[in-house]
């Protein structure tokens, strides 16, 4: 299955945006620490799931759902 077509990827992909669009109004002190682990944690998301399900193993895409999950 294409990573495109799966609900979480298209959530996860939304979430970037809401990540992006909140974090802009934050104090520019924040810029370098909340903010950035912020958009890192959530581009983490659609990243590892578009990775994993490259995978052709059920185990390695296992393993990019659970680093997915652990960037929530």
């Amino acid at each position: 299955m294409h990573h495109k077509d799966l609900e979480a990827w298209k959530e996860s992909i939304k979430l970037v945006k809401d990540i992006y669009s909140i974090t802009k109004d934050f104090p520019s002190s924040e810029q370098f620490g909340l903010v950035s682990q912020m958009i890192r944690a959530a581009v983490s998301i659609p990243s590892n799931l578009a990775e994993g399900s490259a995978r052709f193993s059920d185990k390695d895409s296992t393993r990019f759902i659970d680093i997915s999950l652990g960037s929530l």
